[in-house]
């Protein structure tokens, strides 16, 4: 009896360690194994106490622990410091903060990546999807307006026959859809209550028209067609919270309008946008930057603005390689917009290339300073082989290396036909390069044939002059996988200006 109580108090001791902070569990790896036992299905954020975008999700991510305990959910919401944990982190892959991932079943094994927004609705509505039947069912119209009410986009299936074809492929459509709740219905108040004369299915949401009523065959592609070109505004604002949506889906053609908030003609341009927004939906995302906020500076820079140059707009696709279009007019009406998207979609633009000013002084340092006017001259020149780091000036890495460099091009400053350069590659582009990550080292050899060889060897001097002395055939040994990507998600992580001591990672997370 004594040893089974002493196994009682030990159990119930245990179970204590695992508290929470506004209803997130605390997770340690002294409590985590129990708490996958106590509570089978858990979403884990394993986050950095500095991270940027950690912070801002932290009131979102204890809001949808609060909804989820409210409605009396089994689904919890944990919480890992990562820093403090890093067994933890080590052992489920953590390499950016934050990563979510989702524990089923009482599962340790192989968690699924969290891959939906990053605010309250958003996190609830994927556990549902995760946890729950891919549609609920809605018995009358208090359900139906509940569902509307509750979601900022919701879908309802309209079908009398709830085993036929169509309602299949609606639920096909639902399970591949993450972030938007689907519902089906069949009685008869809830058609009338929404005035549907026969079967169909509707999109709600609380913005623009209000609903979409989808038109056509209905399989599961159409449906999925039809919710991706619906399910956001017109017009989104780009925020720390719409990030996710803006670049997880799967219009890569986005339209960017740079305007203050503050300006005095702000809801005129706003219209403006909007109304040509119309016209593509489906086929390019209208996003609207203010420019006027500080963690937005960044996506200036991006682009090659100032403040004082906006309103502007530009144009950018996040196809395998990331290409920018800038318009001929600076006027801000729904003609010239649509006209600039008309050419654009009929393949009619040329990419607008940044480039600096030459700088006076470009050659007179040990590292010679290229920007995009001068580029072509100095790195294709049959007479030099030309060693070139394409930088960011925000990037951790690249202000690691930049010591090395230095002495790299101090090394080979007098050298009659071998330059060492460098080039901001956020403020200068060229058509014949394509830097997709930071810092990226390129070798350009002497010759005629404009030959381009990749550094993919030790970021060390005895690793860069190896190379150099071969000719760029010794690259030395494979390189760490330390770069900041430049990918289709580039322009995500750019609404966090970054954190003290900490490089970024440009996949919507701050690196390891």
């Amino acid at each position: 009896m004594l040893k089974f109580l002493l196994i009682c108090s030990l159990a119930v001791a245990s179970q204590a360690e695992i508290t929470d902070e506004e209803d997130v569990l605390v997770l340690k790896k002294s409590n985590f194994d129990e708490a996958l036992v106590a509570h089978p299905n858990i979403l884990v954020e394993f986050y950095a106490p500095w991270c940027g975008h950690c912070k801002a999700l932290a009131p979102e991510y204890a809001k949808a622990a609060g909804i989820l305990k409210a409605e009396g959910s089994q689904v919890r919401l944990g919480k890992v410091d990562a820093t403090e944990e890093t067994d933890l982190a080590q052992e489920f892959g953590v390499r950016g903060y934050p990563t979510i991932k989702f524990f089923k079943g009482g599962e340790k094994q192989s968690p699924k990546e969290y891959s939906a927004g990053r605010q309250a609705e958003d996190i609830v509505n994927w556990l549902k999807k995760r946890t729950g039947p891919a549609v609920a069912t809605l018995a009358g119209v208090t359900e139906a307006e509940s569902l509307i009410a509750d979601n900022e986009v919701a879908v309802i299936g309209f079908f009398k026959d709830v085993e036929s074809d169509d309602a299949k492929a609606f639920e096909k459509a639902a399970e591949a859809t993450d972030e938007i709740p689907f519902a089906i219905t069949s009685d008869d108040a809830v058609y009338t209550k929404f005035e549907m004369s026969k079967d169909g299915v509707v999109l709600f949401k609380k913005f623009d028209e209000g609903r979409n009523t989808f038109d056509g065959a209905v399989t599961k592609e159409n449906l999925l067609t039809f919710v991706k070109s619906n399910q956001l505004p017109l017009v989104i604002e780009f925020t720390e919270q719409t990030a996710p949506k803006i670049f997880g889906g799967e219009i890569k053609s986005h339209i960017l309008m740079f305007l203050p908030k503050t300006a005095s003609d702000f809801q005129d341009k706003m219209d403006q946008f909007k109304k040509a927004a119309e016209g593509f939906k489906g086929q390019i995302l209208f996003i609207f930057i203010d420019s006027d906020v500080d963690d937005n500076q960044r996506i200036l820079e991006f682009f090659g603005l100032k403040k004082e140059e906006c309103p502007a707009i530009r144009l950018i696709t996040l196809e395998d390689e990331m290409t920018k279009y800038k318009p001929e007019s600076d006027a801000i009406t729904a003609e010239s917009i649509t006209s600039f998207c008309t050419q654009f979609t009929e393949g009619k633009l040329k990419p607008h290339l940044m480039s600096q000013d030459i700088p006076e002084d470009w050659d007179k340092n040990p590292v010679k300073v290229l920007v995009g006017k001068n580029f072509e001259e100095v790195a294709f020149d049959p007479s030099k082989n030309v060693f070139i780091e394409f930088y960011a000036p925000w990037c951790g890495h690249c202000k690691q290396l930049t010591p090395i460099w230095e002495k790299l091009g101090e090394k080979y400053k007098d050298s009659p036909d071998t330059i060492v350069a460098k080039m901001d590659s956020t403020a200068n582009e060229i058509e014949a390069v394509k830097v997709h990550s930071f810092p990226t080292l390129k070798f350009f050899p002497a010759g005629d044939d404009r030959k381009v060889i990749d550094y993919n060897g030790e970021r060390t001097l005895e690793g860069f002059t190896k190379f150099l002395e071969s000719g760029g055939k010794d690259g030395g040994a494979p390189a760490a996988d330390d770069e900041d990507d430049l990918d289709a998600e580039d322009l995500e992580d750019m609404d966090d200006g970054g954190d003290e001591g900490s490089d970024e990672d440009l996949d919507g997370h701050d690196e390891l």
